[in-house]
């Protein structure tokens, strides 16, 4: 699992300054090379914020605040997606599931992610993948929930 801490790190190696700051409406915001990240948020929650603004950083192009721009809408869509990626991913869903987790919960837990952040990914890999997807020697159904089966 990624910390929190090995994301300050990336920030910092790609020249980007990561503040936590008193944000009055957002979790966090990227402006040029600076990222700000509420303060009052748990470490948890900052983990998946700071993934998501370093997806955008890697991702986006200009100011993407406007969402009724439809081109700002799939930036913002490609930095959600690098950070389910790069903290759950399908890597993450087997994982969970070879550890026994049997529950978002737990799932979350094991992930070390939020509830709301890995149901999130999971709809972005339903709306992606569709009822189902495989992985190496693994299938990932999505649909009606989420469940995870070994081929043998």
């Amino acid at each position: 699992m990624i910390t929190y801490e090995e994301l300050l790190m990336e920030s910092d190696r790609n020249h980007l300054v990561t503040k936590e700051k008193p944000l009055p409406i957002s979790k966090g915001r990227i402006k040029g090379n600076r990222i700000a990240i509420r303060q009052d948020l748990t470490e948890k929650e900052k983990k998946c914020v700071l993934a998501e603004e370093l997806g955008h950083h890697y991702t986006a192009a200009g100011e993407i605040l406007d969402q009724s721009s439809v081109s700002n809408r799939k930036q913002e869509l490609r930095g959600r997606a690098f950070a389910y990626n790069k903290l759950v991913g399908l890597t993450g869903i087997v994982g969970a599931y070879k550890h026994g987790c049997t529950s978002i919960t737990e799932s979350a837990e094991y992930l070390d992610v939020t509830e709301e952040f890995l149901r999130d990914a999971l709809s972005y890999y339903k709306g992606k993948y569709g009822h189902y997807t495989s992985m190496d020697n693994y299938v990932i159904f999505f649909e009606p929930s989420i469940s995870v089966l070994e081929l043998v």
